[in-house]
């Protein structure tokens, strides 16, 4: 494979992930525009819904959101590692799992970091630690389809 196609079909993919997670984590996503979105959302499904119920669900769907941005990096950055196997049989590693964690985690740090100079936005060590769970959790579901496909 070429090294645009390469670059094309395994690293960009990642790369634009990644600007969609710092995307998100701009004044925009904030927790107060974000509820501005879920809230009438909400009292449309639910005329008769609690502030404090308000309040709860969009906490819930922001951390599931964090869970769900990692693992799809996870899922990613591994398809990447994995590519660049020498045994094209043999695409799951524990090394290679392991590095991707690895990866997942550094950008979570380096995204909650990020956050510290956006002013409606504040860092938390519990994001990283979400973050990195919702890696840990797409690759174990990774090994797990694998396993069931025979594949590693």
């Amino acid at each position: 494979m070429s090294k645009a196609r390469t670059f094309v079909f395994y690293w960009l993919p990642v790369l634009l992930w990644m600007a969609l997670i710092f995307s998100a984590s701009s004044d925009r996503a904030s927790f107060e525009h974000s509820s501005r979105i879920i809230a009438p959302v909400l009292r449309w499904l639910i005329p008769h819904i609690s502030d404090e119920a308000v309040h709860d669900v969009v906490f819930v769907a922001r951390k599931a959101a964090h869970l769900t941005e990692y693992a799809v990096l996870a899922v990613l950055v591994w398809r990447l590692l994995a590519s660049r196997s020498p045994d094209p049989k043999r695409i799951w590693t524990w090394p290679v799992a392991g590095r991707t964690l690895l990866v997942v985690l550094l950008y979570a740090a380096s995204d909650e970091f990020h956050q510290i100079f956006v002013p409606s936005r504040q860092a938390s060590v519990w994001d990283v630690l979400l973050d990195t769970t919702g890696g840990f959790f797409a690759l174990i579901l990774l090994w797990l389809i694998g396993r069931w496909r025979q594949r590693w």
